[in-house]
This record gives structure tokens, sequence and C-alpha cells, in this order.
């Protein structure tokens, strides 16, 4: 038993330390509550509009594919450093995870889960190509036009 003392201890002080902590501010701070102190802060920009009541889920899948790939680099570094022991099974495994991590990539671009923003209200008021665009119409609307006649006959 006399080995688990110090653990014990510490367990103790880490606990002793985050329950006085919880019950000191809640009796030390002022309590004098305002609409600015309960207003949502970011960046110390005020909000002009109220905040929506759910983010969409989008946001959560990208933050979920940002976790995925930290933790593909967290796996990719010991497969980095240690590559001649694992052998071809840690080649094997190494690639199983960089195509499952590379579907995910490819199911949020093709999702538009990563077009969010001002960027994304402009591709869809204006998109970038016209179905009724054709190569034809496209090589007759640029054209020669305007050009004189030494572009008229490079053309011929």
């Amino acid at each position: 038993m006399g080995q688990y003392l110090p653990i014990v201890v510490m367990l103790v002080l880490g606990l002793g330390f985050a329950v006085t902590s919880l019950v000191m501010s809640n009796l030390v701070s002022p309590k004098r509550p305002s609409a600015a102190k309960s207003a949502p802060y970011e960046c110390g920009i005020i909000a002009r509009q109220e905040p929506p009541e759910r983010f969409p889920v989008r946001f959560y899948l990208v933050a979920m594919v940002f976790i995925i790939v930290d933790i593909e680099i967290i796996f990719l570094y010991p497969y980095a450093t240690m590559f001649r022991e694992l052998g071809p099974f840690g080649l094997a495994e190494v690639v199983v995870f960089s195509i499952a991590v590379f579907a995910c990539l490819i199911y949020l671009i093709s999702t538009g889960s990563l077009d969010w923003g001002p960027a994304q209200r402009v591709r869809r008021s204006n998109p970038a190509v016209d179905p009724a665009r054709t190569s034809t119409s496209t090589i007759r609307r640029v054209g020669l036009d305007g050009r004189g006649d030494d572009a008229s006959e490079v053309a011929a």
C-alpha cells in the first residue's frame, strides 16, 4: 500500500484544489450580471445580430475531419520513425487509414461542406459554369469580332 501513497496524495491534492477553486470563485466573485456580460464575445467584435440558435451540420463535419487529420498525423509519426521495424503490415495500415481520411475529404468536397460564407453565396448566385454553355457558344462569344483584318486571316 505504501507504493500507492504518492498517487493517492496527488489525487487528493488535485481534487482539493479543484473543489477549493470552484467554491472560492462562487464565494468571492462579484455578482453584478448585465446584458453586456452575458452577451457572446468573440475577438472583440460586437455582434450586430443575434447568433443563430444552432450551428449547421457542415460545421461539425469540418471539425470532425480536422480532428481526423490530426489523428492521422499522430498515426503517421510513429510509422515515419519506425517504418523499417513495422514492415509491410505498418505500410498497409497507413494506406488503409489514409484512404479513409481521403474518402472523408472527398465526401466533404462533394457535399459542399467546405463551401460556406461569402464565397458560397457568390457561387450560388453566379455559377461558374452555365449548363447551357458549349464550346461553340463560348468561341462565338469570345470570337474574333473587333480584332481587325489580321486576326481574320490568321484564323482562316
